[in-house]
């Protein structure tokens, strides 16, 4: 008999990492964003596209006020309500990452954002789903004090039960256009499985389309003057370029086209720019036959059109996100919103990617029981 599979979301943004497990069959049971305006777009997504409301509802608090007091009570009767239902519960979430981020703010564990790590953590050993899904920056392993705060948070969950597994990732493995390096936790309740040993048979590599060594190695095309005109490269990925994306997702005609910030440092300076020319933190200028930088468009990262003279509209930056191109967002949002909410958000391949692993891993290991 298959068992379905309930999605408590935490961090949710406007839904891109949500949006992967649903369109692999989990189902969204609730969902936790503390921005109304990213969590009015996540509805917005929802009921433009026919996608269902999750049946617990949308909570619009701190992650903080679900560790004691009646919204704990809330999300505990919610899980004891799937369980008899004999689904399967998961927690997924991507806490705020500038204090662990080699670029960001690096106050870790103890700044506003890096507790909230903690929290997370606090809250699946205070309630005790059935599996987790934990997604973070690379600068959470790379620096000390950063790596020996996650351990702490792998003991704490281990102790109450849960066996878990890591990988680095990259965002481009997985068929988005993008060059994004993240960490990848799993966690499970041992009881869960048939052995605690089968948790060595969880494969993040199985629905991964590319090598990045591979990748990597490629003579991907460097840098050419600005409106330059090139002949399309040789011996590339044309799945990965930007070009590829823009007129994949239509983005001429795509509903946030019209959204981007009028630069302030005028024509002069966006000309000046070679295109491939990402070396800088601010006024990276992208390959129209390479992939991407990692998608961060705030902390005055400016991010300008291969061809262009002028910054990356919302629509190319949702498809550099490799999202449909049926996902938009509502008008009502700010320019500085959209372009947070989706430099913030987890791609959706790979969203999809990651869903499509923990439901194999599933149906291969977990107590003989198919989902």
């Amino acid at each position: 008999m298959a068992r379905n599979l309930s999605i408590f979301s935490f961090f949710s943004g406007s839904g891109l990492l949500d949006l992967g497990f649903e369109d692999n069959g989990y189902n969204i049971a609730f969902v936790n964003e503390f921005c109304k305006a990213f969590l009015d777009a996540y509805k917005f997504v929802r009921e433009k596209n026919n996608y269902n409301h999750p049946k617990y509802g949308y909570s619009n608090i701190s992650i903080e006020d679900y560790l004691s007091n009646a919204n704990n009570t809330f999300l505990r009767q919610q899980l004891r309500r799937e369980r008899r239902l004999d689904n399967l519960t998961g927690f997924i979430g991507g806490p705020p990452c500038p204090d662990f981020s080699v670029g960001g703010k690096n106050k870790g564990k103890n700044g506003d954002n890096g507790k909230l790590t903690g929290i997370y953590f606090e809250l699946i050993c205070d309630l005790k789903p059935d599996f987790f899904i934990f997604e973070n920056v690379k600068g959470l392993w790379r620096t000390k004090k950063h790596r020996d705060f996650y351990e702490e948070m792998k003991k704490n969950v281990s102790n109450r039960g849960y066996i878990t597994t890591e990988q680095l990732v990259n965002a481009i493995e997985f068929g988005v256009p993008q060059d994004r390096d993240r960490i990848l936790l799993f966690g499970i309740r041992g009881k869960l499985l048939k052995s605690k040993n089968d948790i060595l048979n969880f494969n993040w590599n199985k629905y991964k389309t590319y090598s990045r060594d591979v990748l990597f190695n490629m003579n991907w095309p460097l840098k050419n003057k600005f409106q330059e005109q090139i002949a399309v490269p040789k011996n590339i990925v044309n799945e990965l370029t930007v070009s590829y994306w823009f007129t994949k997702n239509n983005v001429e005609s795509h509903d946030n086209t019209g959204d981007q910030f009028i630069p302030r440092a005028g024509f002069s300076k966006f000309i000046s720019i070679e295109e491939g020319d990402v070396s800088k933190k601010s006024y990276k200028r992208l390959h129209r036959y390479r992939y991407s930088p990692t998608a961060a468009y705030g902390n005055n990262e400016v991010h300008i059109h291969p061809m262009e003279p002028r910054r990356l509209n919302v629509a190319e930056a949702l498809a550099i996100q490799s999202l449909p191109q049926f996902f938009s967002l509502p008008k009502g949002m700010t320019l500085t919103q959209k372009f947070k909410t989706v430099g913030n958000g987890v791609p959706y391949l790979l969203s999809k990617g990651i869903s499509q692993s923990v439901m194999s891993f599933f149906d291969d290991f977990s107590c003989g029981v198919s989902i």
